[in-house]
Parts: C-alpha cells; sequence; structure tokens
C-alpha cells in the first residue's frame, strides 16, 4: 500500500492524535485573531510505501537532528506527517513527529524572543505559526504557541498605534484612550519587557521633558514644572525627569541673574530705572520664591528710585573744578514724618503739625559748613559778604554776657570776634551769604547744592524721633550735643540762668564741627553748637504750607527761618519742633547753615 500526503491539513474540528497514538484535546481556535502576514503553509507531497517507510523514519530522524523541519520534502514535519498519515499507529512516527513540533514551537518562540533585536523575526514566527496550523491545529502546545503569537501581534499593532499617537501629539498620561501611552503601557501587559513599548514610553516622557524646555525657554516655568511633574509620572524610577529638572533649575538660575545683571547695567545709565522695572518684572514672573537675585535687583531699583547711585547713609564729597572736594554729605533716608508741635507743646508758630514725606533721599552736610570750606568759597569769587560790607556783626560779650553789636567782625571771626579757626562753623553770615555759597558749590560741583527747606531739616534733625527733643524726652544724654547744661562755665565763671541742670558738654559758645556724637543718621549738631539758616519764608504758621518737603518761598521775603537752637539757647529752644524767623541781613554768633545736595 502507498500514501501520498501532500497540501493537506488537518481539520481543527477533527480528532488528532499525539506523537504516542493517543488522542489530544480539541482546541477552537478563535476567529478574531490576527490575519497572518505570510500566505497558508502547505506539506509538500511525501511518497509513502511499505518498502520506503524505514527508509523515510531515517530520513525523517537525520533531518530533525540537523533542524531542518519544514523548508522541503526531506525536512523532518513534511516526513514524519506523511508517516503517520501512512500509518496513524506508527509509534515511532508518531514521537518522532511530537518531538518535531516541540522543536517548531520552541524555534517560535525563539523568533518571538528575538522581536526586539530583529523586527523580521516576527514574520519567521508566523511562517512557524503557518506550519503548525497546517499540521496539528488541533494540539495544546500549538494553540497556547498560536496564543502567544496573537499577543505578539497585538503588542505590535499596540506599538504601531503608539507611536502614531506620539507622533501626533497625542500623548496621553492621564490614561485617555487612542493616545500613546495608553498603546504603549496596553503593549506592555500583552507583552511584558517588550522593548519596542518601553521605549515608545520613554519617547512619551522625553516628549513632555522637551515641551517643559520649551516652556522653560519661553520664560514659562509654571509650566515647565507641571509637565516634568506629568512627564515623573510616566516612569516613576528613571532619572530623566529629575535630571531634567536640575538643568531647567541652571537655566532659570542663568536666566534670572543674567536678567537682574541687565537691570543693573540699566540703573548706570540716565533713565535706566523704568527698563530695570520691566526686567524686575520677568524675574518676578520666573525666579522662584526667596530668589536672592530679585530681590538684589528689587532692592537696588528701590535704592535707585529714591537714591539714585547712592545709598542711605553713604557718605561721600564731590570734586570741585577748582580743585579739591566739597563738604562731606550724608545720604538720608527717604521716608515720612510729622513736623511741627501738637496742641500741647511748644508755641503757635509750629502748628498745625502735618505728614510730610519724602519720596526721594537727599544728601545733608554731615556738620555745618566749616570757616575754612567758607573761606575757599570768599577766595575763590568775589562776592561780599554782609558783615564784610557793613563793617560789624553781633558777638558775645564775656563781661555783660550777651551779645553785642561788634565792629570788624565777620564769616572769619569766632563768636567773640576773635580769628575763627578753620574747623569752626563758620557765622556772621546772612542767608544770602549761605545762599551764594550753595550756588557756588553747585557751579563747582555741576551738581545741585541748596539750602534745606525747613521741612527738610526738621526731617534730618528728628531722625526718626517724634519726641520732645530730637533724642526723645527728658534732659539730653551726656556728649550729644553743644547744648545750655547746668555744668558749662563761662571763662570767666558765668553760668547759664535757664539751662538742663546737671548737663555740660565743655564748651561756652560753638565748639569745632563734629565735636559731639551723631544722631541715627550720621549728622552732627542739627541741634545746638548753632542755629542754622533753611531756605523758607517766615511765615508766623503752617497753614496754608504746602503738603511736600519743599521750601515755603514769597517773592522777596525779608525774614528767613532759623531751625535747631545754638550753644546760647534756652532748653525749649532745644525742642525739634523749634523755628525762629529773622532777617535775612542779619548776621551773628548764634547762626550758621549747612548745605543740602539732591541725588
Amino acid at each position: 500500500m502507498a500514501l501520498v500526503a501532500a497540501g493537506c491539513s488537518r481539520d481543527a474540528s477533527s480528532p488528532a492524535r499525539d506523537g504516542a497514538g493517543a488522542r489530544t484535546p480539541i482546541v477552537t481556535i478563535s476567529a478574531d485573531q490576527a490575519v497572518s502576514p505570510v500566505p497558508p503553509w502547505r506539506v509538500p507531497a511525501v511518497q509513502v510505501t511499505d518498502e520506503n517507510v524505514a527508509e523515510l523514519k531515517e530520513k525523517a530522524s537525520q533531518a530533525l537532528s540537523r533542524g531542518r523541519l519544514f523548508g522541503g520534502a526531506e525536512d523532518a514535519i513534511p516526513l514524519y506527517y506523511a508517516l503517520r498519515r501512512f500509518d496513524p499507529e506508527d509509534a515511532t512516527a508518531n514521537a518522532g513527529f511530537d518531538r518535531s513540533l516541540k522543536r517548531l514551537i520552541a524555534s517560535g518562540d525563539e523568533a518571538l524572543a528575538a522581536l526586539d533585536r530583529d523586527p523580521l523575526s516576527l514574520r519567521r514566527a508566523h511562517e512557524i505559526a503557518a506550519v503548525a496550523r497546517a499540521v496539528a491545529p488541533g494540539n495544546v502546545d500549538i494553540v497556547e504557541y498560536l496564543a502567544r503569537l496573537d499577543r505578539a501581534d497585538e503588542a505590535q499593532e499596540a506599538n504601531r498605534l503608539g507611536e502614531e499617537a506620539l507622533n501626533a501629539g497625542r500623548l496621553g498620561v492621564g490614561g485617555e484612550a487612542g493616545h500613546a501611552l495608553t498603546h504603549f503601557r496596553q503593549a506592555l501587559e500583552l507583552r511584558p519587557g517588550d522593548m519596542r513599548a518601553n521605549q515608545g514610553i520613554a519617547a512619551v516622557e522625553s516628549a513632555l521633558i522637551r515641551r517643559a524646555e520649551l516652556a522653560a525657554d519661553r520664560d514659562d516655568y509654571v509650566t515647565a514644572e507641571r509637565e516634568l511633574d506629568i512627564a515623573a509620572k510616566v516612569r516613576p524610577d528613571a532619572p530623566s525627569v529629575e535630571d531634567a529638572r536640575g538643568r531647567m533649575a541652571m537655566q532659570r538660575i542663568v536666566r534670572v541673574n543674567a536678567l537682574r545683571d541687565a537691570g543693573m547695567a540699566a540703573l548706570m545709565r540716565q533713565g535706566g530705572i523704568d527698563e530695570a522695572r520691566r526686567h524686575l518684572a520677568v524675574m518676578l514672573r520666573i525666579a522662584p520664591a526667596g530668589d536672592p537675585a530679585t530681590r538684589e535687583l528689587r532692592e537696588r531699583i528701590d535704592l535707585a528710585t529714591h537714591y539714585g547711585l547712592f545709598r542711605p547713609g553713604q557718605v561721600f564729597t564731590d570734586a570741585m573744578q577748582g580743585g579739591g572736594r566739597g563738604p562731606q554729605m550724608v545720604v538720608i533716608p527717604h521716608g515720612a514724618f510729622r513736623m511741627g508741635s501738637e496742641e500741647n507743646e511748644g508755641q503757635e508758630s509750629e502748628r498745625p503739625a502735618r505728614n510730610i514725606r519724602f519720596e526721594r533721599g537727599l544728601a545733608m552736610s554731615r556738620t555745618e559748613i566749616t570757616v575754612g570750606e567758607f573761606r575757599r568759597f570768599m577766595q575763590a569769587t568775589k562776592h561780599r559778604a554782609r558783615a564784610s560790607r557793613r563793617g560789624y556783626s553781633t558777638a558775645y560779650d564775656e563781661r555783660s554776657g550777651n551779645l553785642v553789636r561788634r565792629g570788624n567782625v565777620d564769616w572769619q571771626s569766632d563768636y567773640v570776634g576773635q580769628p575763627a579757626r578753620d574747623d569752626m562753623p563758620v557765622l556772621h553770615v546772612s542767608a544770602k551769604d549761605a545762599l551764594a555759597y550753595a550756588e557756588w558749590l553747585s557751579a563747582q560741583t555741576g551738581e545741585r547744592y541748596r539750602l534745606p527747606s525747613e521741612a527738610e531739616f526738621e526731617y534730618a534733625l528728628r531722625a526718626g524721633n517724634r519726641g520732645r527733643y530730637p533724642w526723645g524726652e527728658g534732659p539730653p544724654p551726656l556728649r550729644i550735643g553743644n547744648f545750655t547744661g547746668g555744668a558749662d562755665v563761662s571763662p570767666s565763671g558765668r553760668r547759664w540762668r535757664n539751662a538742663f541742670p546737671g548737663y555740660g558738654d565743655g564748651a561756652w559758645g560753638p565748639a569745632p564741627v563734629g565735636t559731639y556724637q551723631p544722631n541715627a543718621w550720621g549728622l552732627h549738631d542739627m541741634v545746638g553748637n548753632v542755629s542754622e539758616w533753611v531756605a523758607d519764608c517766615w511765615h508766623d504758621s503752617f497753614r496754608r504750607a504746602p503738603r511736600g518737603g519743599e521750601a515755603w518761598l514769597n517773592p522777596g521775603c525779608r525774614s528767613r527761618v532759623v531751625r535747631g537752637g545754638s550753644w546760647t539757647s534756652a532748653p525749649e529752644e532745644m525742642r525739634s519742633a523749634w523755628r525762629q524767623g529773622s532777617d535775612a541781613n542779619n548776621t551773628t554768633a548764634r547762626i550758621g547753615f549747612r548745605v543740602v545736595r539732591d541725588i
């Protein structure tokens, strides 16, 4: 008898026998399997006769040992398949066929395992599946292999859909259907460890990081942080997101510092405050809370707004065209205070008290202008001081203890009419002499020097103190100024009739400038030593006074304001709010002046 096995396969619903000839369970292949990318496999024709059975068994065994399973009629599976068809009870043929199927399935699994490194291996797995379907469609091992192949196909399709969604920008971090991450995670569920899916998930993470980077490039660090927070959920154990955070944090620092530097440079240019504020606005939007560079630029803008290129408390001098430098100036802070005295204090001319605010700081000379400083002005100009022109001034008379008119006394004289040292405050100068000195300083330095307004003087005198006196309440602390004190004694033994009890400053008459302690803003002798001319015309009250800190002037006014008690003033005249009017041409041993400079 002879049998030719060719181009046939057992129907999936037909009984089948395993290698030992026993019946195997019938398994139905689902109809929704993926369509195979290879055509159905047809078993090559093999003629089996009683005479060639042994020869064919030997050929089949050798083919199997060499791994030749199904390429042609001389390979193991076609041979064993024909032998089993010839004699279904042939134990040798059944065992060989069973071994061939196991080798076939192993080859298919090897092809599936190679899928990550060789995409063509999937076709090889399908070719093996086609053989398996043709020769043993109901075999349990074959069915399980086909299921594994189906899952690989589904994973590949999920990967393909994921890549399409990724390219379209549909990342789907929230688990949305039809989005990249959803497809890639589905692929991993179907095929754990799938390299293509893992690469797709990494690509989703990279896309989110790239979105964050683009947002950071637009200075939108809020969005950048949000994108990174989303990206961190894609691969929680991967370092990529934290690395990106580090890069963007450094980018942010560099960007913020660059804005600060640009803002600082703008402040060095005339009118650059607005540009600096624009840089600061960007910094406030992008910098983290508490950023030191942002705080630094904000403070510098605030300083520039209120002080130009200076800082509160800074001491400086200006160079003069004629050589040398001008008087030492102290930058006093901007701010607000209440000017004048309340109803229970002082005199009517000091009221009504009012609030005044200075939006910009100014510089004020640390001390009264000295004889030496005034001498330079007199030598450099043709100015004729008031006392020099009329030949006299008011000086102190030790014998009578009074201020009296004395001839040949002028700005070069001390309080008794003797030649004055250069470090003494200049006396015997009129308000017009003081204004002329300030105008000369302005011309020499190119900056605006002037007499302080009355408001500026009281603001600087108080230096933030709201008390009755510049130091607060009660008697003055020791060595803070040249006042009338109960412990003071004149050269002839005189004492003050109205003085601070127990206070002594070691001087009778003006002392050299800077002898006593400065106030809280670094200014010496704002009260005591000598009273000082200010720019305002005298008015007998503050009614209708300007609401700002500017001088209150009237054209052609003949009386000016004097502020700050002198070495001979009663304690009542040492109050912060004390003020007095004096003829602008008056010269005396009690009055000097200091200057301010706009900044």
